[in-house]
């Protein structure tokens, strides 16, 4: 079966934690690189990626490499790939170039390269605007042309069942690998008392019953001339665990709450979340056994007065020192400043993470005493 080089986008920050969840899933000798993972594999190694990991933003294939030091060359060489491999002559194509460091330096020259290549050879149409259901990626560096297909199509963190979201969501990629880094596997409770539209609660609920990430959506792979519709659906075939564990959200917003449950009830996880209007102050630690706190409070970029801030920070600390003994508590958040305006035992902070135009990082406690 052809392999070749797949990569695995992630937020940069977050590399190492995406790289232990495709370990975790059994795919063969991935490597962190910067932006992501790769790994070789062949066709099925990318639906299986696109389907059952959490943290990856999307998947490329990386189905041809070649040095090119000219446009004719380009040229020349991008017409010996195999394209009608995989693409369609009825589905339009996009084509996106960047080059860096290298003799081709024009972008848009280069694209045309490829649009021409595939236009010639396949007959399929050339898309100009964001919509088109295949992109092409070509990127030159150092002289180094790699033709990559973007196998995704919409954004993984589009899982396909969470409709509502609320103000500065966190993309379920992202929350889903900030879990991982702060040490979740699905086998304990979680809260999140600022929980706005679920996204921390359902990740959790969703690991715990172990759903597949990708199981209520469509890929642009399903385009592909290499796919296999049975063999994917064979792949999609899993059923779910059984879990007695409860995955709790609470908010001051009613109208996050109602979406919260909304998007729950799609997802399937209904059954296992538990979300109250509340303030922080009114917090309760659940019945059962001690697990994780997760929460993407405010912070002052985003949302509302810094100085204001620093007495809802110090308020979740206190709550939480008092009431949840044995618990750990993750914060996401852009200040260091409030997570220590929380009193909390936090130890070094996480890696710098892009979020929403500003820089976050976690910061996690040990079991609180």
């Amino acid at each position: 079966m052809e392999s070749f080089e797949i990569f695995l986008a992630a937020q940069p920050g977050l590399e190492g934690a995406l790289l232990a969840e495709v370990r975790e899933a059994g795919f063969a000798e991935p490597v962190a690189v910067p932006g992501g993972v790769t790994l070789q594999g062949s066709w099925p190694d990318v639906w299986r990626a696109n389907l059952v990991l959490r943290g990856a933003g999307r998947v490329l294939a990386r189905i041809a490499s070649f040095r090119a030091m000219h446009l004719a060359q380009l040229d020349k060489r991008a017409r010996k790939v195999d394209w009608a491999a995989h693409l369609r002559p009825d589905l339009p194509v996009r084509v996106e170039a960047t080059c860096r460091q290298s003799k081709i330096y024009h972008d848009r020259a280069a694209r045309q390269r490829i649009e021409r290549a595939i236009a010639e050879t396949v007959g399929a149409p050339i898309a100009e605007g964001e919509d088109a259901p295949i992109r092409v990626m070509l990127r030159i560096e150092d002289d180094l042309a790699v033709i990559s297909l973007d196998t995704s199509g919409e954004p993984l963190h589009r899982r396909g069942h969470k409709t509502f979201v609320g103000k500065a969501p966190m993309r379920e990629t992202l929350a889903a690998l900030f879990l991982r880094e702060a040490g979740f596997d699905g086998t304990e409770p979680l809260v999140d008392p600022m929980c706005g539209s679920g996204t921390f609660v359902l990740e959790a609920a969703e690991v715990a019953r172990g759903l597949l990430p990708g199981r209520s959506r469509s890929f642009a792979f399903e385009t592909f001339g290499s796919f296999d519709p049975a063999a994917f659906a064979a792949m999609k075939a899993v059923a779910p665990r059984d879990t007695d564990l409860l995955f709790h959200g609470s908010d001051r917003d009613d109208g996050a709450i109602r979406g919260a449950v909304a998007n729950a009830e799609r997802a399937g996880v209904a059954d296992l979340c538990r979300f109250t209007r509340a303030p922080v102050g009114a917090l309760q630690r659940p019945d059962g056994p001690p697990g994780l706190v997760m929460v993407n409070p405010p912070y002052g970029e985003r949302i509302g007065n810094r100085k204001l801030l620093f007495a809802l920070y110090g308020s979740l600390g206190a709550v939480l020192k008092e009431r949840f003994s044995g618990w750990r508590v993750g914060i996401v958040t852009s200040d260091g400043g409030l997570a220590k305006a929380t009193g909390l035992p936090f130890g070094p902070a996480g890696p710098p993470v892009a979020h929403g135009g500003l820089t976050v990082k976690l910061w996690l406690t040990g079991p609180l005493g």
